[in-house]
């Protein structure tokens, strides 16, 4: 119903165009419009390109176009993207059709991404990465932004070093040029330069001291890179040329030959020992010696020269007498290792718990049938030795032994003397001890706590021969030893908090046996191992468990045998001992002097709260309030800061006559 209107537009249109009214194909085609309706050009091009297009409803203008001469098809379509781009509208393509919208929502469409085989042409709007070869990509941005439209995008990716740029293809063929020229190498260069007096690796950390403070990205490309070569006393030198030139150039001010000789020199101590320093520095210089000898670059000044290291013990200080070179790599050595060490503190558990049970019960018989003619029947049953100790304790010539002893008998003179001897013993020994030693030492610093008593044992005694017989010597022989418990253990912290522990554990006391004893027995449990552990963490350094059974039988023959008779004839003795024992050990690095303090604390406190819990102000007669241990504040000495010792009053400075200098 509109044919009428259309159709003389469309053919002015044609006219206009050079086209003809039928709908042939065209090869060429002139473009002449006079303040067009946009969406008229739109539909031209739409039918002479063969492309699909979708308007965006706010693209409206009227466009003026002048050529003069035919155009191919391709033509035709990109002169249609700059008028598109001077009204401020895009063509954006997805698929089989194309979008026509604003520039300010274009980017965010899904715009083509285009490499350097296709990097698009004219108008048309493409997205393509640069890769940014030698200069950073960040530093590139402030200097192409200008030249990209408000409507266009321009970012740099750090990681890979790259430049994401969302734009008309001929600008952004024009920002490649531009980078182009700006993204030169002028590092490859290597240079390597031999030094003559000064220390390669002294050198390089002077220079690398020097740029720390610079605004330049660490690595960042055309930033100066120094390596030392110690073997032959180079420097690799890398960078842009004007950065070399000017490392050069400090280098060869540096690289001056001193006096032959570096005189001597003090090197103070903080946390080493001067003494135990010494003998690894000299044997630290005498192979430094050796090698410059050997080395191509040795200094023919100190080639002769000896290096002399001593020790200060009241200073804790080093004097160095060396050559310049020697020195300073004597102080780096030293700087090295003077550094402080951590502390550890070690914990030890020892557990035991044992129990010792023993029965003892026997009878004996004596049966004495001589009469005054000597004549009768004589027997003994010594099982155990009853019988001879009971003859002994009737005697007087030995003590009572422990237990029961109870004789009976007929001793008449002119009857048969027979006597019946019962010994009745039983023990019971246990024993519970709970030892848990503490220690606190430096790193590779061997520490031994020892907590016991020095006992007497008796090893022998003497008796001397008179003229009238034999007389006892009070003189007896006597061997101290050390009985209780001693913990020696040498650390090593390594990486990752690993401490390495070389530890000698010994506990001995003195035996609480069931069984009776002539002298003293001491229980010993001696433990030297070498074990790894994490810091804090508790391991089980070894033990014992055992549970023995001993039984023990003296009888008569054939008497000992018969049923419950037989226990008149026999000798019993049963002895069970049951031990179990564990060593533990729990080591901890101290770092600092808050985790000291809070050991510290923990510890004192523990103690005290054992203290009060034991009452041991509220036993015996007097009531004294110092039996309670007073907090560890209170116990130690504070010390005030400088500012308040200040003389005030009367004290020692006014008791003090001071000195007084005459003017």
């Amino acid at each position: 119903m509109n044919t009428t209107r259309t159709l003389p537009g469309l053919a002015l249109l044609c006219c206009l165009l050079g086209l003809p009214l039928v709908g042939q194909a065209q090869t060429e085609a002139s473009l002449n419009l006079k303040d067009a309706d946009i969406r008229t050009l739109v539909d031209t091009v739409s039918r002479v390109t063969g492309r699909n297009f979708v308007v965006d409803p706010r693209v409206k203008a009227n466009v003026t176009v002048i050529t003069s001469r035919p155009m191919e098809k391709e033509e035709l379509y990109q002169v249609f993207l700059s008028i598109l781009e001077v009204h401020g509208y895009a063509a954006v393509p997805v698929g089989e059709i194309i979008k026509i919208v604003p520039d300010a929502n274009a980017r965010q469409g899904p715009v083509p991404t285009v490499g350097d085989a296709n990097p698009g042409s004219g108008d048309e709007l493409v997205t393509r990465v640069l890769q940014i070869r030698h200069v950073p990509a960040a530093q590139l941005v402030p200097i192409l932004r200008p030249l990209v439209p408000q409507q266009g995008h321009l970012a740099a990716y750090p990681a890979t070093n790259v430049l994401v740029v969302s734009d008309r293809a001929a600008n952004i063929d024009r920002l490649v040029a531009i980078v182009s020229r700006i993204d030169r190498s002028e590092s490859e260069e290597i240079e390597v330069i031999t030094l003559r007096h000064a220390s390669a690796g002294e050198i390089v950390r002077i220079v690398n001291s020097l740029s720390q403070g610079e605004q330049q990205a660490q690595g960042a490309p055309g930033k100066p890179v120094l390596a030392a070569d110690d073997r032959t006393n180079s420097i690799l030198l890398s960078g842009d040329r004007p950065a070399r030139l000017r490392i050069r150039g400090l280098i060869a001010h540096l690289d001056t030959p001193l006096e032959a000789y570096g005189g001597t020199q003090v090197i103070f101590l903080k946390h080493a020992k001067a003494d135990e320093m010494v003998t690894v520095l000299q044997g630290t210089a005498k192979f430094q010696q050796q090698q410059q000898q050997q080395g191509q670059q040795a200094r023919a000044a100190a080639a002769g020269q000896d290096v002399d290291i001593q020790a200060d013990k009241t200073n804790n200080a080093l004097i160095v007498t060396a050559p310049a070179d020697m020195q300073r790599n004597i102080a780096s050595v030293v700087r090295q290792l003077d550094i402080p060490r951590a502390q550890v503190l070690v914990e030890a558990v020892i557990a035991e718990v044992s129990t010792d049970l023993s029965r003892d019960l026997g009878v004996a018989w004596a049966v004495d049938g001589t009469q005054s003619d000597q004549q009768g029947p004589v027997a003994v049953s010594n099982v155990g030795g009853i019988a001879e100790t009971a003859l002994n304790v009737a005697a007087g010539n030995a003590a009572p032994p422990v237990g029961l002893l109870l004789g009976v008998g007929d001793l008449r003179e002119g009857r048969t003397n027979w006597a019946v001897v019962l010994r009745a013993l039983a023990g019971d020994a246990a024993t519970n001890i709970l030892s848990t030693p503490t220690l606190v030492t430096t790193d590779n610093e061997e520490a031994e706590i020892v907590v016991g008593q020095n006992v007497p044992f008796i090893t022998g005694s003497y008796t001397t021969t008179g003229d009238t017989g034999s007389v006892n010597n009070p003189f007896q022989t006597i061997q101290r030893q050390d009985v209780g418990l001693s913990l020696r253990v040498t650390p090593q912290v390594n990486e990752g908090n690993k401490i390495k522990l070389a530890i000698e554990q010994e506990v001995s006391s003195i035996a609480s046996s069931a069984a009776s004893a002539a002298d003293l027995i001491t229980n010993k449990r001696l433990l030297r191992t070498t074990v790894t552990v994490e810091d804090g963490q508790i391991l089980v350094l070894g033990g014992l468990i055992e549970d023995s059974f001993r039984d023990r039988q003296e009888k008569v023959p054939l008497l000992g045998d018969i049923p419950l008779l037989g226990r008149l004839f026999r000798y019993d003795t049963t002895q069970k001992v049951k031990q179990n024992l564990m060593v533990f050990i729990h080591p901890a690095i101290i770092k600092d002097s808050v985790e000291a303090g809070e050991y510290t604390n923990r510890k004192y406190d523990y103690l005290r709260a054992r203290q009060l819990e034991a009452g041991i102000g509220q036993r015996g007669l007097i009531r004294d309030s110092k039996a309670v241990f007073p907090d560890l504040e209170e116990l130690v000495t504070q010390l005030p800061p400088a500012e308040v010792l200040t003389p005030r009053g009367t004290g020692l400075n006014d008791l003090v006559t001071p000195l007084r200098t005459e003017p």
